[in-house]
């Protein structure tokens, strides 16, 4: 059953692995695998459960991307009839909801769309309400998100919801709203839950944390807040998992147990640990539905249900062949959890306890053993956190140790029983919530004493295969009993995952990378020492912008721990949006830009023509602007060159024709570039016929929007380029785009293909 079970998640994890998916015929091989495994001898079981895993979750792979937009609906108009199927997140300027399509009309013709989705609705002063029948007029696209190294895969995070388009609400008067409490009464009731405690806790800083610990809806986090918490690595505590659900259904456990003990005559017919299992296993479930039945609660739910239900069942099972079991029934469930890094973040930590605890006598007090505990989940999750986030919080213990008992056992039964309590008695609920709230403020405050601390946080490149096999070894090794031979040699083993690895650029060579941060503009360019940063992407909202999500990222998981020199080219919030959240992050030296006063809270150098510096070998100069020049706001933006051996770049900004002309009148021979990023995203204001010919590149790279509202690169634009022969890419196609300037083979590498996944868009 264990190493059955172990087969059987390598075949569904080998499938997450392709590119593309194998023909549909083998899903008929299902059908055959666990007959067929019966029929052979022990020694071919285990391939048979592989093959099994393999073809399980292709055959859910088939079902959900049969599920799609057809691409001649795509950026169409399409009236909607359906059903809001999720809580509506209210934004600054939108709501966000999920919407299940019950009817589809392209004019007056019924079309097919995929059956759940992803919705914006911009300036609306609709009020949401989940389970609402609603007629809307849309526009749809394939699931699209940035494709960078260490970013986030969006388009995986659809996939595995199953949402297979997203859009936007547009203004319409066939928007109307058809009937209330049409469905889902689960979300409904979520809904009503979440207005009301937010309503009893409106002035309260940490609002946001208990809804989150109650209904599992996070949306309403403070962005300070929640960088606290992973500062401290207590961020796992505001997701209702395994670690809320299991200490709910084990005091409930205790509590159900004590109680039907008293029952008399109930006893008689019914064992105490059964009652008490009985009273776990609904209290559970109330809690994941609470959640929504989110994946993570999915997750934890079943686990607590393999422990109770073999507690009903009188049938005791070891710890291991529990987890087993556990870890069986989600892969049957949703063998998508692979994707998720809460996945194997659960599972492992239950594992290391298990380790931890085998073989090892005496009792010890409840408060050592806590700690131990701890310590041991602390030391056992940094290779695996080192590997999925390139960033550990050493902190994380102490932060852990302090914050987990005073959440799990006073914020939320407390914020639970004011839950439950609201209906009943409102005044009294109210005094429950502000309770928890009133305990939570005083954690964050501890929280945030931590997260100051200097070296809170650990960061590392990402890690290859044998530096996290010998990590994982050497954890397993500190872990054992006291007394194991060669435990010390744990220590060496998780050096080379601590120290990293060179960054592989050798001198006089360079790294460019375009990155993909949809309509606008960040690239990054590294030598054998040294990062600079050109512009860092838009800012989309309050709480997302791509410096933090993409610029950042991309730096932690190429080992870069600082940035040596920060160019903004111009104010243009496709620009300068992420500049704020990357200085923030990360330590930078110099900053230099067209607009110093829009950076007014940092030291910056105005950038001016001229300028030159040389790092390993690389040389890096500004042609653009001239000190003595006027110019207006895209014309003012630094132009910088990166040359490296034979080869070089050419970033350009938003440069119109005026700034062309300038560079032309000034050195046209300081233009020649062999890789160039088109001025002002490929608009028809730029790329004049002259500008392109100074130049004289072999790639022009368009850093522009997957279809951006503006048709970036313009017809004409494309034309000019397709007439010098220059070859182009862009990052809405491409993902990321690299150059290794300086070697003999600096072909350009896309992101978008070298890492491309079965459920991403072509």
């Amino acid at each position: 059953m264990r190493t059955g079970t172990l087969a059987f998640l390598l075949g569904v994890l080998l499938l997450q692995q392709l590119a593309t998916l194998p023909s549909p015929l083998w899903g008929w091989g299902l059908l055959l695998s666990v007959p067929l495994g019966l029929l052979l001898k022990p020694c071919w079981h285990l391939p048979v459960w592989g093959v099994s895993g393999f073809l399980w979750g292709l055959l859910h792979a088939q079902l959900i991307l049969a599920d799609c937009l057809p691409e001649a609906l795509a950026g169409q108009d399409l009236l909607l009839e359906g059903q809001i199927a999720s809580l509506p997140v209210n934004q600054t300027h939108h709501v966000r909801f999920e919407f299940v399509v019950q009817r589809a009309w392209s004019g007056e013709q019924p079309v097919t769309v995929p059956r759940r989705l992803r919705l914006n609705w911009y300036r609306t002063d609709a009020i949401l309400t989940a389970g609402e029948s609603w007629r809307l007029l849309v526009r749809l696209k394939p699931p699209h998100g940035f494709r960078n190294p260490g970013g986030f895969d969006y388009e995986g995070w659809l996939y595995q919801h199953r949402i297979r388009a997203t859009g936007y609400v547009r203004e319409s008067p066939h928007n109307q709203h058809l009937a209330n409490n049409t469905g889902y009464p689960l979300q409904r009731l979520r809904q009503t839950l979440r207005d009301r405690i937010a309503k009893g806790l409106e002035d309260s800083p940490v609002k946001g944390i208990i809804l989150a610990l109650v209904i599992g809806d996070r949306s309403a986090i403070d962005p300070e807040q929640w960088r606290q918490l992973q500062q401290t690595g207590t961020n796992h505590l505001m997701a209702i998992s395994g670690l809320h659900i299991g200490l709910v259904a084990g005091l409930m456990f205790l509590l159900g147990q004590r109680l039907w003990r008293y029952s008399g005559r109930g006893m008689l017919w019914l064992p105490a640990p059964k009652a008490g299992a009985i009273l776990a296993l609904l209290t559970a479930t109330a809690y994941a539905a609470l959640a929504g039945f989110s994946i993570p609660t999915q997750r934890a739910l079943i686990m607590v249900s393999v422990v109770m239900l073999a507690l009903l069942t009188s049938r005791p099972i070891s710890p291991t062949r529990t987890l087993a079991t556990a870890l069986l029934l989600v892969l049957l469930f949703d063998p998508l959890a692979v994707l998720a890094s809460g996945f194997w973040l659960s599972f492992v930590a239950v594992a290391i306890i298990f380790y931890g605890l085998h073989g090892r006598v005496g009792r010890l007090p409840r408060w050592y053993q806590g700690v131990r505990i701890q310590w041991w989940i602390s030391l056992g999750l940094f290779p695996l956190v080192i590997v999925l986030f390139q960033r550990v919080s050493l902190i994380a213990p102490i932060a852990n140790l302090l914050a987990v008992p005073l959440v799990s056992l006073l914020v939320v039964p407390l914020a639970l029983l004011g839950t439950v309590v609201l209906p009943l008695h409102a005044g009294f609920a109210a005094d429950l919530l502000h309770l928890a709230a009133w305990i939570m403020q005083g954690i964050m405050w501890l929280l945030n004493g931590l997260a100051e601390m200097p070296f809170a946080v650990w960061s590392g490149a990402v890690a290859n295969g044998w530096q996290a096999m010998l990590a994982v070894t050497g954890a397993v090794l500190l872990l054992a009993p006291r007394g194991w031979p060669g435990r010390g040699v744990g220590v060496v083993l998780l050096l080379p995952l601590l120290v990293g690895l060179p960054s592989g650029i050798p001198p006089g060579t360079a790294r460019f990378t375009l990155l993909d941060v949809g309509q606008g503009l960040a690239a990054v360019v590294e030598t054998h020492r040294h990062s600079l940063v050109f512009d860092t992407g838009p800012r989309f909202s309050s709480r997302f912008d791509t410096g933090e999500a993409v610029v950042v990222p991309y730096l932690r998981q190429r080992g870069w721990r600082q940035v040596d020199h920060l160019i903004i080219s111009h104010g243009d919030t496709d620009h300068i949006g992420g500049a704020a959240s990357l200085l923030a992050m990360m330590p930078v030296k110099v900053i230099s830009s067209s607009v110093p006063a829009k950076l007014a809270d940092w030291p910056v150098i105005p950038c001016q023509r001229g300028q030159a510096w040389e790092w390993d070998g690389v040389r890096f100069r500004i042609l653009h602007p001239a000190a003595d020049r006027a110019a207006s706001r895209n014309d003012a933006s630094c132009v910088l060159k990166v040359s490296a051996g034979k080869q070089a770049v050419l970033l350009t900004g938003d440069i119109e024709k005026v700034a062309e002309s300038q560079l032309l009148q000034q050195d046209a021979s300081l233009l020649k570039a062999n890789v160039l990023v088109a001025p002002h995203h490929g608009s028809n204001t730029s790329s004049t016929t002259p500008f392109i010919r100074a130049v004289g590149p072999r790639y022009v790279l368009f850093p522009v929007g997957y279809r951006n509202r503006y048709g970036f690169p313009r017809p004409a634009v494309v034309q000019r380029y397709q007439q010098a022969g220059v070859s182009m890419l862009d990052t809405a196609t491409a993902g990321a785009i690299r150059f290794e300037l300086g070697r003999g083979d600096w072909q350009p590498v896309g992101y978008r293909h070298t890492a491309r996944r079965y459920w991403h868009d072509r």
